[in-house]
Formats: structure tokens, C-alpha cells, sequence
């Protein structure tokens, strides 16, 4: 009797900064780009491309991807999701933009929710802070737009 051995199939993936991360195929077809070079007959035995990807941010999706191909519940999920998603705005901007080329849409919509919510939740001076945006007004303009809009900060 032979014994049946079940094989985890890997793909490598290669960075912009010319590194390769292996990731189990279940998991990485999550991005539809990864997905859809596999079907389109790219050889699973060279790395795929990812041009606009480095490895910090890769290996932070693909931590990403295996837990979401895993068997967590919805409850194990949410929490782990939660803590992931604690990242400074810097490395939370090049999740966003990795997820999106990579089109991930569950990760893409909990980044760009992550984003949402900072913003709701602080006060414009803190929201310039926190995504590095100038203020390029004058104090004068400042003042008005301050006074037309008192009802704001009340």
C-alpha cells in the first residue's frame, strides 16, 4: 500500500529590491495579481515579479496572507487583524499602496478603514501630523478660515 503525501505547493516572489519570499500558493492567491499570473501560465518555478513591492512591506502581507488562509475564526481574526494593523502612518501608507497593486481587497478595505478612522477621530492640526501634510496658509488666512468655521472646533 503507498502511502499518499499531500505537498504544500510554494511560489517565490520576488521584490523591487531583488529579493525572493516564499509563500504557500493557498495563501498568496489571495491577491488577484498573484492569482491571475498563476492561471495566465506563469512558471511556479521562477519568482513572480512584484515590481512595486520591497520585502519589509511583502513580508508583513505575506504574515498577512497565511493567517487569512488559515482556519482562525472570525473572533481569532478580528483581534489578530486589530493588532496588525498597529503600524506607524509611514509603513501604514506603503501597506495601502502594496495591497492595492497587489489588489488584496479584504486587506486593502481593513487599511483603508485603519485610515478613515485616524482621521475621524483627530483634529485637523493632528491629522496634518499624523499624514505629514503642510500647512501652507498664512496666519491671516488661517484666522479666517478659523473664524468661518468656529462652529467646528466648539
Amino acid at each position: 500500500m503507498a502511502c499518499s503525501e499531500t505537498t504544500t505547493k510554494v511560489l517565490k516572489l520576488k521584490t523591487s529590491d531583488n529579493e525572493v519570499v516564499e509563500v504557500e500558493e493557498k495563501a498568496a492567491l489571495q491577491s488577484e495579481i498573484i492569482k491571475s499570473m498563476v492561471e495566465d501560465g506563469h512558471s511556479t518555478d521562477d519568482a513572480i515579479p512584484l515590481f512595486k513591492v520591497e520585502k519589509k512591506t511583502l513580508a508583513k502581507i505575506v504574515e498577512w496572507l497565511k493567517k487569512h488562509a488559515s482556519d482562525a475564526s472570525k473572533d481569532e481574526l478580528d483581534k489578530w487583524d486589530a493588532d496588525f494593523l498597529d503600524v506607524d502612518t509611514d509603513f501604514l501608507y506603503d501597506l495601502l499602496l502594496a495591497s492595492n497593486y497587489l489588489s488584496i481587497e479584504v486587506l486593502l478595505g481593513q487599511l483603508t478603514q485603519k485610515v478613515a478612522d485616524m482621521i475621524t477621530r483627530n483634529q485637523p492640526i493632528k491629522i496634518r501630523e499624523l499624514f505629514n501634510i503642510k500647512n501652507d496658509f498664512t496666519p491671516e488666512e488661517k484666522e479666517e478660515i478659523l473664524k468661518e468655521n468656529s462652529w467646528l472646533f466648539n
